[in-house]
């Protein structure tokens, strides 16, 4: 028994961890281009600008995770080999589950990336 039902991992799990990547991408670089723009009227450093990133960044990890293991369980945890090509529902699933599987993992990865300029970058350069 689990505390997530199957009957969430449909076609759209497969665009859940590209899509938080986007999200996240977007929040980071805006949040940043906004304040670098408006820092002298904000009453804040750009150190709060980086914990928001790096609490954006676990959210959007955690999320990704979720979404790698609901893959990952979709996919039998592993136990079928692909390729998933025979014309049957099993293969199906069995495909989406690897291709969220594999799409979760470059997400993670991605969002790292985008993150990894707030550890560099201390202010805001005119």
């Amino acid at each position: 028994m689990s505390l997530i039902p199957r009957q969430i991992e449909t076609f759209w799990t497969l665009f859940t961890a590209p899509v938080v990547w986007a999200v996240h991408f977007l929040v980071c670089y805006v949040g940043a281009a906004i304040y670098c723009a408006k820092q002298h009227e904000l009453g804040f450093g750009f150190g709060v600008v980086r914990i928001g990133i790096g609490a954006a960044t676990f959210a959007a990890l955690a999320i990704i995770l979720l979404a790698a293991w609901l893959s990952w369980r979709q996919w039998g945890f592993g136990a079928y080999a692909p390729p998933h090509d025979e014309p049957t529902r099993l293969d199906r699933n069995l495909l989406q589950g690897f291709s969220t599987l594999l799409l979760s993992g470059l997400s993670f990865v991605a969002v790292i990336y985008v993150a990894m300029p707030a550890l560099f970058v201390t202010e805001c350069l005119r």
